[in-house]
């Protein structure tokens, strides 16, 4: 057998130093990038679950304000709370088009409430019609707006409380 030089065994550690330093560095901006993609995510998902309530919320308006269903008084024709929009309300069905028979049936707005991405719970803070804009408390008379109990910040700067 042939003996093989002490240099042409393996790596020296200069090397070895060079590919650990290389490799730290990627991972050190890989890292940061990583979180920025789940939080966007987190975002993207917390615009969609609130476009998803508030329209709800809306249908449920409209209907208020086109008397297909009946409201509580003191409510502004929003609902009283979410659970309303997933238990549903009876609504005036007119099956025969204006003539003296019609029927009730029962309209859900929501299958779910959706869970809101950012607190990972099915818990929001609300607003009621009669809440000034900025208030951080909600009456109970009422569901006008909806939006996230995170304090965080967002991407762009703007706090989630206020989208």
């Amino acid at each position: 057998m042939r003996s093989v030089p002490r240099m042409e065994r393996g790596f020296t550690l200069a090397e070895m130093t060079v590919v650990a330093v290389i490799l730290a560095i990627l991972a050190a901006v890989a890292m940061p990038l990583t979180k920025i993609a789940v939080q966007r995510e987190k975002e993207i998902s917390l615009h969609r679950e609130l476009r998803t309530i508030r329209s709800a919320i809306d249908a449920y308006k409209k209907m208020a304000d086109e008397k297909k269903i009946e409201i509580e008084d003191g409510t502004d024709g929003y609902p009283k709370t979410l659970e309303v929009l997933v238990k549903g309300v009876k609504a005036k069905d007119d099956k025969a088009g204006g003539a003296a028979k019609s029927g009730e049936r029962i309209v859900k707005f929501l299958r779910r409430i959706p869970r809101d991405p950012l607190t990972a719970s099915g818990e929001w803070a609300l607003l009621s019609s009669q809440d000034a804009p900025d208030s951080s408390t909600w009456d109970r008379k009422n569901v006008y707006d909806v939006y996230s109990r995170s304090r965080a910040t967002a991407i762009d700067g703007t706090k989630y409380r206020d989208w």
